[in-house]
């Protein structure tokens, strides 16, 4: 059985660290790409088919790993005691929401000053684990924690009706949990928090994944774990397809027939990510437990470089956002830029180095992302070596 629960781990790392190279690709383009901070490449009205896909298949990122983390949580408990796992939970999820605010966010924004600190992911799926392990502590029932999960994921775009109305008016909460995309809230002075990922829809991310996470324990076969997965993705894949159809919920943005086919099926498949609505989340988590499925027993090289990253995601984050913002800034000075320069950017973009409307173009973005995997998949070869020839090291499980 030790054999069986090795290779359940394996697919569920191989996903996440392809997950994660694919989600490098997007931050390549936010820092390199010409026209990245000057026009949305999901705009049908200015986008090319390969703009578009850059930026679309990254869509799959952060509700997989998300969903994956879930799961992750799941499998602890099989081998956790009770207070063990919810105390992990609760204080990794806490850790999280503090590297956002510190470590993250100063890789986003190279601003020593913190004038802008930036919650997305990571602070998504540490308030995410932290109110999971409320719920491992006070022991809900795993049909409860099922059912509020489906519910939140279900029925979170019934908050779109409010937020509709031309005299809604939001506020701090009301943006943490659903609403502030993007949204700045002052500190103090000129110091101030952007909401970008409000937490809701995230929180019910995670909860079907912790609650997926049974099918890859000793109850099911392997047999039965893949028909079941299947079952589950086709199942998500098809609401999706009926309910987008229809147009009437489940997404803020409709979609609309277009000049060509091409941009009428862009238009179908472009929902909202901030924040995920319903059928976003169909769109990215069906094909996730299809993936889950036929990717169990892979074992050829290119699961084995992902399954580097997968088990490194956090220090693989950290580090290619760091990495990519390091290349950024050797790139700002190469075309000609002064250190008075950085200064005179900064005052008017958050990101430090990075200059609208100066970049690359797609080729050259993908060749810069091809690189920043390749220098770091030693680097976190060389840390899942040490993080496993260290079991001992109880702060290792918080990286």
């Amino acid at each position: 059985m030790e054999h069986v629960i090795k290779k359940r781990i394996e697919s569920i790392d191989i996903l996440r660290g392809l997950v994660m190279v694919i989600m490098a690709l997007d931050h390549v383009r936010d820092y390199f790409h010409i026209g990245a901070n000057l026009d949305d490449p999901l705009n049908l009205e200015t986008t090319t088919p390969l703009l578009f896909f850059t930026r679309w298949i990254t869509h799959f990122c952060a509700p997989i790993f998300i969903f994956l983390s879930g799961i992750s949580i799941y499998l602890q408990s099989l081998r956790k005691t009770h207070h063990e796992l919810a105390r992990f939970v609760i204080t990794r999820g806490l850790w999280l929401i503090l590297m956002e605010s510190v470590i993250v966010s100063f890789g986003w924004t190279f601003n020593p000053n913190y004038f802008i600190i930036p919650f997305q992911v990571i602070w998504a799926i540490g308030i995410s684990m932290f109110i999971l392990g409320i719920f491992i502590w006070l022991r809900l029932p795993y049909w409860l924690m099922l059912s509020v999960g489906l519910l939140i994921v279900l029925a979170h775009n019934l908050l779109d009706i409010p937020e509709s109305e031309s005299n809604f008016q939001t506020n701090f909460w009301w943006d943490v949990i659903h609403h502030g995309v993007f949204t700045p809230y002052t500190l103090f002075g000129n110091h101030a928090i952007m909401l970008v990922y409000p937490f809701l829809p995230w929180l019910g991310v995670m909860l079907l994944g912790y609650c997926a996470g049974i099918l890859f324990s000793n109850t099911y076969t392997e047999t039965q774990r893949k028909n079941n997965l299947i079952m589950y993705g086709s199942t998500f894949i098809l609401l999706f397809m009926l309910i987008r159809f229809t147009n009437s919920y489940g997404d803020s943005k409709l979609w609309v027939i277009q000049k060509n086919g091409l941009l009428t099926v862009f238009s179908f498949v472009n929902t909202s990510k901030y924040p995920p609505s319903l059928l976003y989340l169909l769109m990215t988590i069906g094909p996730a437990f299809i993936a889950l499925a036929y990717i169990e027993n892979l074992n050829r090289g290119i699961s084995k470089f992902m399954i580097v990253f997968g088990r490194t995601a956090f220090f693989y984050y950290v580090l290619h956002l760091y990495l990519i913002h390091l290349l950024a800034a050797i790139s700002f000075f190469v075309n000609g830029h002064t250190i008075d320069d950085v200064a005179k950017v900064g005052a008017k973009y958050p990101f430090l180095f990075v200059v609208p409307g100066e970049g690359y173009g797609l080729f050259s973005v993908y060749l810069i992302w091809f690189l920043v995997i390749l220098l770091l998949y030693p680097i976190c070869k060389w840390y899942d070596q040490y993080k496993t020839k260290h079991k001992d090291l109880w702060w290792l499980s918080y990286l």
